[in-house]
This record gives C-alpha cells, structure tokens and sequence, in this order.
C-alpha cells in the first residue's frame, strides 16, 4: 500500500503545478539523477502550423461555415534520433486531420535531396484532429487549400533539418503504460437482430487497444527532452466549442492529442511532446461533444488530454528501458484492391525497428484497431508499437471482420483480403529490416 500511495502521489505531482516553471515528479528527478549513458545523438524541432486566416475546416461534412479564431495552436514537430552505426531517422508528427499522399512524397524527396535523409528513415504521423485546416481542395476555396498545402511542406521540411542540425549525445529509452477513455464507436453486430442494444454505438465491450507507448529522449543530466507517446483514439472530442441551443462557433484546436502534449510541456518545460496515432479508425473518446450537461466540448477534450498526459508520466515513473543500438528502417506500397471493379490503392507500410527492443509499425490511413491487436499479437518482436494515420491519408482501411460486418469504416469496398495484404507487407518489411526472409 506504501508503494501505491508513493505512486500516485509521484503522478499527482508531475502535474500539481502547471506554470511555466513547473516542474517533472521527485520520481522523475531521481530517475534522472542516474546520468543514462549517452548512446544515441537526438534533437527536436516544432513549429506552428495554425492557418493565419480562417479556412474549411477538416474532419465533419455537416459543418456549414468555416473557422472563426483559434482555441489552441496547431503544431508540426520532428524528432531526430540517430543511433550508435547507421544514419539518421526522422519522426514529424503534426496536428492535422492527415498526410495526404502527395505531400508525404514531396517532402521526401526534399528531405531526401537537401539532407539525404532516405525515405524509408523519415515517418510522417498526423493527430487526425477534427479541428484543423481542410488542405483537401474545396470547390470555390481550392487556392485557399493549395496555400496552405505549400506552407505545410515548406514547415515539415524546415523542421525535419532543424532537427537534423540540432542533433547532440542523449539517451533513449521506451516504456508504456495504458489509458481507458477509448472505446469501440461500432454498433454490436454480434448482438441478434431484434435487441435494443444492437443498433447503438459505443460497443463497451467492442475491441479497444488502451496501450500508451512511450519513447523518451533525456540528455547527460537525464532531464527529458522530447517524448513521443501513441494511443488508438479518434482525435475528435469535439466539433464545435459551442453545444446546442448555441449556433455552432468552430475554433482551431488539437483536440485531446493537443491538449495532452500541452500538459506535458507545461509540466516538462525543457521537453517536446509528440503525439502518435495509432490504429483508432473505429474508437472514440468518451465522453464527448455534449454528452455531459454543463461541461463545454473544448473542456473535455482538455480533460481527455490530461488523462493521457497522466498516463504518459505514469509510464515514465514506472520505469524506462534503455535503448541501444541502431535504427533500421523500410518502406514499401501494397496494392489494396476493391469490389466491384473499382480502383485499387497503393497503400504505404512503414517499419521502424529501435535497437533490438521496439518495432514500429506504421500504416497509412485511418486502420481499424483490429490491426494492432493482431500485429502485437504476431509480430516476433519484444516490444511492439503500431501507428495509424502515416504517410497517406485516404479513408478508412477496414479489417476482414469490419469489412464483413460493413458499416462506416467498410465504406472504401476494400476486398476481404485487405488485412492479410497489409499484415503480410508488415512481415515482409520486418524481414527486411531484420535481414532475414519474411515468415
């Protein structure tokens, strides 16, 4: 009992004071005390990306009037990280409802020619916010997309060399911890036809995958740098900041993810908070919008952030492994084909492996969590992390049970092989990555 009231009060703390000189848990403190041996080289570098003038905003087509101002700042931010042989790998990630195909490739190629920085070490994720700029062109607003489309590309290139640039000895080291706000938004299609419950959505006992991963980043003295940190959610707490009988006001913001990246730099203030989705296609964060009577959607999203900023230092407090080593990387399209003769997709798999101890895998789009429940699962690897929303953004990628039961996330008409495909590229690359042939 002594241990758990010393763990809570150690997680209460990290977060008691949330001034600009607050500062990480007595647990923190003497964990970094302990001077981790400096075997990698790292740096980190952000950016705002909040549209300077109103625009559409992404995520809801039932919207009827664009931006009004903003609630919270969008940000971009790279992580550098370069292990003891081997060069550089990149993670952005940004606060964007996703990366559509065409900038991914542009600022590879950037990043490739300027920095030689391969495309197979750069990994770009998006929070998937509901509460940012559409940069998708929109009939009577498609100069207004391709600015900001150009000003996008330009930020994440900017940033990636800064990060390369700033590169000094740190430490890296991962742990986990989980989080419970999520919960499956599909409706029990196992339930028979005729039950009350069958047509309603969330599915309390649907698939969930409440795992927080944790990457740390810590210089000689052991203070955090950066921490990158997933969870499978659906970015969308909210839409408006208003609830009915209000008229609906739309303000910038990052949502839950930006909210949990701001209470940790506020309790970190020398570190860079990086939110990661993972495969939250089909979960949501509940409560949300109006569903609690006198609490504002904006209020619960910073109260869902919280939540998992505390996850993320209870992770932390829980212990860090150290990582070492190198990082080995490979990128490659699987072809996703579709019913009815329509076209297939060229889907992006990306595999990132940290030392010997964590495997990223990281799929494009808006995946089904069945995927990190299976791959976890599966993959012959200690420790692994999966990542939704990198590198492409075109819709939803059911799996084979969601694509049999249909319902909104089967809307693409993806084949019933699309799980299997994607899974069996995940093996390839692996194999690739660990030098040796798939299974």
């Amino acid at each position: 009992m002594r241990k758990l009231m010393s763990a809570l009060v150690a997680i209460l703390t990290a977060f008691s004071v949330v001034g600009a000189h607050a500062q990480p848990s007595p647990d923190i403190q003497a964990d970094a005390a302990a001077k981790p041996a400096l075997t990698w080289k790292a740096a980190a570098a952000t950016a705002v990306i909040t549209p300077k003038d109103n625009m559409w905003m992404a995520g809801y087509a039932a919207r009827k009037a664009p931006s009004e101002g903003v609630a919270q700042q969008l940000f971009a931010k790279a992580l550098a990280l370069e292990g003891t042989v081997g060069g550089p790998f990149v993670l952005v990630t940004s606060d964007i409802i996703g990366i559509r195909r065409e900038v991914r490739d542009a600022v590879a190629e950037r990043c490739r020619s300027e920095f030689a920085l391969p495309p197979e070490r750069l990994l770009l994720n998006a929070s998937h916010t509901h509460c940012g700029p559409e940069y998708r062109p929109r009939a009577g607003r498609e100069e207004e997309a391709k600015n900001y489309q150009r000003f996008l590309e330009e930020t994440l290139v900017r940033i990636v060399g800064e990060a390369l640039r700033k590169r000094k000895p740190a430490a890296v080291g991962y742990t986990q911890a989980r989080c419970g706000f999520a919960m499956n938004r599909r409706r029990n299609y196992a339930l028979a036809a005729g039950d009350p419950l069958a047509s309603r959505a969330p599915t309390y006992d649907g698939p969930v995958d409440h795992d927080v991963p944790v990457l740390t980043v810590r210089d000689e003295s052991g203070a955090l740098l950066a921490v990158a940190f997933g969870y499978a959610c659906h970015n969308t707490t909210l839409s408006s900041v208003t609830v009915p009988p209000e008229p609906p006001r739309y303000l910038f913001n990052g949502d839950y993810a930006g909210f949990a990246q701001e209470h940790l730099q506020k309790s970190f203030p020398d570190c860079t908070a990086m939110f990661v989705n993972g495969c939250s296609g089909d979960q949501n964060p509940y409560p949300r919008r109006d569903e609690v009577p006198g609490v504002l959607p904006l209020q619960l999203a910073e109260h869902h952030g919280r939540t998992l900023a505390y996850s993320v230092v209870a992770a932390m407090n829980a212990g860090e492994r150290p990582l070492t080593g190198a990082i080995q990387a490979a990128i490659g399209d699987v072809e996703l084909t579709r019913n009815g003769g329509k076209p297939s997709h060229s889907y992006p798999v990306q595999v990132v492996r940290f030392g010997d101890q964590v495997t990223l895998a990281a799929l494009g789009s808006e995946t089904v969590v069945d995927y990190a429940l299976r791959l976890k699962g599966e993959l012959k690897s200690p420790l692994v992390w999966v990542a939704g929303y990198t590198n492409d953004y075109s819709g939803y990628v059911p799996s084979r049970r969601v694509a049999v039961e249909g319902g909104y996330e089967a809307a693409n008409d993806f084949s019933l092989d699309v799980e299997d495909r994607i899974v069996g590229q995940v093996r390839r690359l692996l194999g690739k990555v660990n030098g040796v042939a798939a299974d």
